[in-house]
């Protein structure tokens, strides 16, 4: 008999199984992903878009246009490091982390040979202690997380921003779209836990993403520019390009 069910968390813990069986979809969304992603990332040859060791468009126009300045920074999913690294070559102080041992070794390959300082970290985003992502953070950067997550750990991942997103910071979010020309699964919450698969990632639409960042004001949600194989930046016109700004601090009253 199974009766482990005590918090909320032993139930995230529970919907998590439920992929678990499918490792070709949806166990990369799990805690159970490591296998999966390791052998994602171990043949480099691969013709995987983001291997590419290039930023985001979205990410160094929103830093062209001063939307963002440096500061502290978390990329999630940092994968081989390629935002991460581009963020700290221009002054960023970046904290980057990926549940893949065998990415997080490339990203450390990546930022050595560019000689610039960047804070590795393997492990879930979700269960590393506090101390390790201890924030506050200007900017937190996911290109590619987010649409990872089953719908039960999107309240883990709004819960990791409310702790770690400074106030009048900014999330710079890159992620499936929904719609012609997109990418990933359309298919609604409910039946994803009928199907138990993620289809390779969840698509979303405009309306999705500002319900569920309802919290932040949004500053740009548009379609991420297609790249050309030359460009020195990675643009791919399947994904939306988001920028969302948590509200600034209330301010301090003194007693008159």
């Amino acid at each position: 008999m199974d009766r482990t069910v005590r918090t909320v968390e032993d139930v995230f813990a529970l919907l998590d199984g439920l992929f678990a069986s499918r490792p070709e979809t949806g166990r990369e969304a799990t805690g159970d992903g490591r296998d999966f992603w390791d052998s994602f990332y171990t043949d480099r040859s691969r013709p995987v878009p983001f291997f590419v060791a290039k930023p985001d468009e979205n990410l160094a126009a929103h830093l062209d246009r001063g939307l963002i300045t440096p500061g502290r920074a978390l990329d999630l999913g940092c994968g081989a490091g390629r935002n991460a690294l581009y963020l700290a070559s221009h002054g960023f102080e970046v904290d980057a982390v990926d549940l893949s041992p065998v990415a997080v070794a490339w990203a450390e390959e990546r930022a050595r040979r560019a000689d610039v300082t960047v804070r590795l970290l393997c492990g879930d985003a979700f269960t590393l202690p506090a101390t390790a992502l201890s924030g506050p953070y200007d900017l937190v950067v996911d290109s590619g997380f987010f649409h990872h997550l089953p719908p039960h750990r999107r309240v883990s991942y709004l819960a990791l921003l409310d702790r770690v997103l400074a106030p009048g910071g900014h999330l710079a979010l890159t992620g499936f779209a929904a719609g012609e020309q997109g990418m990933g699964s359309e298919l609604g919450d409910a039946d994803i836990y009928r199907e138990r698969d993620l289809r390779g990632g969840l698509a979303y639409s405009p309306d999705s993403l500002r319900r569920i960042f309802s919290d932040l004001t949004e500053v740009e949600l548009r379609r991420m520019r297609q790249e050309p194989a030359g460009s020195a930046l990675f643009g791919e016109g399947f994904l939306w390009a988001a920028l969302f700004r948590r509200g600034a601090a209330p301010a301090e009253h003194t007693p008159s």
